[in-house]
This record gives C-alpha cells, structure tokens and sequence, in this order.
C-alpha cells in the first residue's frame, strides 16, 4: 500500500491573537488527513505555521505510531541553525527523516523547498492570510500547478483589508 503524504504552507508572522485559532484549525486538518488515510506529514520548519504542524503530528505520532513527520530543509546550513534552538532540535530529531534539498543557499532556495514539498505531497494544508507575494502563495500556486488537493485555512486582517481595497478599486 502507498503512503498519501501531506505537506503545509503557511506564514512565519501569525499574529499573537491568531495562534490559538491557527493550531486548533492545523490539529483539525491534519485529524482530517489522518482520517483520509494519510500517514506522511512534510514539514518546511520555518518558524510559525511549519513548526505548529510539526508539533501537532508528533502528539498524534503518539497515539498512532504509523504517522511519520518528515523534515524538508531547503539548505544545510539551515539544519545546524535550527539544531542551536533547544525546541527545533527536539522537533528535528523526532523526524523520521531530514531532507535536505540543496547543499549550499541560494535565492531560490526555499522555493525550490517548497516545490519539492507539493511535488512529494497529495494534500497541501496552507495557512493564508491573502497577501499576494511571499512564499506562502507561491506554494498555493504549485499546488494548483501539480493539480494537488488543497486545504486552505483563512486567517487575519490582510485578507478582510484585501477585500476591503478590491472592492474599492471596482468603484
């Protein structure tokens, strides 16, 4: 049997009065995918969304022993960064796997990151707020472009304000 795979986008800069919606939204998805079957969780481990996810699959690993989180860093410079902070180590090392996609930094390499994700992935969970640049929509965009199942999770003012100006440049 094939494993399904399930990766997440997301933004670094959840506000504070956000979070608790954000990982209660993220626990519920990731149940969902647990109950569709998926057994894979990729992980980008930039700060905020990636990390919440993590830490969400590891407690359901917990409880089901079949789940596997994998880490997908876009450079190797980036593994020893997040090894200096005490929780990300931990998070790290409670991986079943490290990916690391290129050796050296580049520009494009969290883009290249998330790529790979989507490729690798059938389901993407984003947390997305509306902004039209970053790599939160650019990684929604590869989901589209490799026709992948995507679960969107609203959340923040930017998406009512984008709203809100839309409306106003119709007038």
């Amino acid at each position: 049997m094939e494993e399904k795979t399930c990766c997440v986008t997301g933004h670094r800069d959840i506000p504070a009065d956000e979070t608790a919606h954000v990982k209660k939204a993220l626990r519920r998805e990731i149940e969902k995918a647990v109950n569709d079957g998926f057994t894979v969780f990729l992980s980008g481990f930039a700060d905020g969304v990636d990390q919440y996810f993590a830490e969400i699959v590891l407690e359901l690993q917990s409880e089901n022993h079949g789940l596997k989180l994998i880490a997908a860093l876009p450079y190797r410079k980036r593994v020893d960064s997040l090894c200096q902070k005490e929780h990300t180590n931990a998070l790290l090392n409670a991986c079943a796997e490290v990916i690391v996609i290129q050796e050296e930094y580049k520009p494009n390499v969290y883009a290249q990151r998330n790529r790979y994700m989507v490729k690798h992935s059938d389901r993407v969970i984003a947390v997305y707020d509306g902004r039209e640049k970053g790599g939160t929509v650019k990684t929604i965009r590869y989901a589209h472009q490799f026709r992948k199942e995507l679960r969107e999770i609203p959340i923040g003012l930017i998406l009512g304000k984008n709203r809100t100006n839309l409306g106003q440049n119709r007038i």
